[in-house]
Formats: C-alpha cells, structure tokens, sequence
C-alpha cells in the first residue's frame, strides 16, 4: 500500500489550486407556517491542503453549511464545487469523508470492523479499492493493537479515533469535522488536536473543522472562518500567523492568547 505523502512546510509552500468553492450559498428551511433562513449568502474558496476552521455563535448555520458541502443538505440557492465537481459526484468519488461529534460506532463491531464500515454500506466501492491498509489507518491514529476491542472498551477520545480512522481508510481529499472533539475533556481534546495536525501534515488533506472553541481554532488552523449570527455570512477571515509545528505548549503563549483575542473581537462584531 501506499503511505501517506509527508508534506510538512506548508507555510512556504503556495498552495493556488481550489479545493471547495462556495458560491452565494443560502439555506432556507421551510416549516409548515414559516421559513427560517439558516445561511444568507456563503461565498469562500478552500485551498487543497489547507486546514480551515469554522467558527460562529450558537444556531448560526456552521454545521448546517458543512453539511451542504457534505451533500447532506442541498442549499436552497447557490452551487457548491468539489474539485470543479458538483458534491453528489464527489461523494460518489469518495472525495471527502466526514467525522461527526459522536463517534456513531456499531457497539456489537470490532474496532477493526467499524473501520471497514464504508465498504460493508458503501455504493461503486470494494475493500480492494481501499487506498490505505486498515492497520496503516489504526497505526495513524495510534490504535495499533485494538483492533478486536468493543467501542464499550475503549475511552471517548478512543472512540473518536476509530471514527477518524474510519473516515481516512478510503483516503479521502477533504476531511469534514463536525467538532469532533468537542464532548471530550479539554487534555483529551488538546491531545487529539495535536494528533490531528500531524494527521494532516502527513496526509496532505484538505480539512474543513466546525468548533466552537476560539483556542482550538486558533492552534489547529491556517485560516479561520467567523460566521455571523442568523441568518449568517462570514463576516471575518482570520489568517493564523503561526508557524506549522505546534506543540500543545503554545496554547498558552501570547501569540495564541493575540489570536483567540482577535477572533473574539471578530465575533461580537458578527
């Protein structure tokens, strides 16, 4: 099999080509009395191998736009582009995969088999289509040795992991995460956006990260996006001048502390 490419200077490194381009995306739902508009007008563009965060008040459409970057929800004006494809085609092409908050493991499987999941469910995809030996994804997420533990006999952080594996086994182009860490205590959570970040810099991924954390945000992104209140645009992009290894110690630096400041300020003004 082949491993991951190790791409680790992404800073210098000019990254020009478009991963997701969001055009003039609103989202209205319809009620039986009403509508409620969850998303006013979206328009951004996602580099490949970028790592971009999604940030914003409680309700204000961050997951609801990730979904229609998903191919969950369909906008109700705009379009949306994977690689210059519409999102079912991508989805069909196992272009991204996506990690939601709770882990949503079978508690009957094996770690080993919740891994191998997409190709027990999945359409115009076979085992041996897989990009990524199952031990290589467990090793990744550092597993290694788990792979017939129950979800029961694993810890939350644990479980999230077997999730992450789960969505890289098909080696996607764009990973989609739902604040994936963010029912984990906080040194579980500091733990794993390490992880996460050596992850993509091995990978080469795009990754696209809904949180509600200004910290985490700050630490595991190149470009955070600030969404305003509903029915929401972004309102801000914040360039996060940091350099690409971050160890957990500078969460408590001054230039962390002037970011998550920043991003703060951005915030109230939304």
């Amino acid at each position: 099999m082949n491993k991951l490419r190790n791409k680790t200077t992404r800073s210098s490194e000019k990254v020009d080509r478009v991963a997701i381009q969001l055009k003039d995306i609103g989202v209205t739902f319809e009620r039986e009395n009403d509508s409620l508009e969850a998303i006013k007008s979206v328009s951004a563009e996602v580099k490949v191998g970028e790592f971009v965060s999604l940030i914003g008040h409680s309700g204000c459409g961050k997951s609801t736009l990730l979904r229609v970057i998903a191919d969950i929800i369909r906008p109700s004006r705009g379009s949306v582009k994977i690689f210059n494809k519409e999102p079912s085609e991508a989805r069909l092409k196992r272009h991204f995969s996506m990690v939601f908050q709770k882990s949503v493991l079978l508690p009957w499987a094996t770690v080993m088999e919740n891994i191998l999941l997409p190709f027990e469910i999945g359409q115009n995809i076979k085992q041996t289509d897989v990009a990524m030996d199952p031990k290589e994804a467990l090793e990744l997420v550092q597993l290694s040795g788990f792979e017939n533990a129950r979800p029961s006999e694993l810890s939350g952080g644990m479980q999230q992991r077997v999730s992450i594996a789960r969505a890289l086994i098909t080696r996607p182009r764009i990973l989609l995460m739902d604040e994936p860490f963010g029912a984990l205590d906080e040194l579980v959570r500091d733990t794993l956006n390490v992880e996460l970040l050596r992850i993509w810099k091995q990978s080469g991924m795009t990754v696209v990260f809904v949180t509600h954390s200004l910290q985490e945000a700050a630490f595991i992104s190149q470009r955070v996006f600030v969404m305003g209140r509903r029915p929401s645009v972004i309102s801000n992009i914040l360039e996060i001048n940091l350099p690409d290894d971050r160890p957990i110690e500078l969460k408590d630096s001054p230039e962390m502390g002037e970011h998550v400041a920043q991003l703060r300020g951005m915030l109230n003004e939304g």
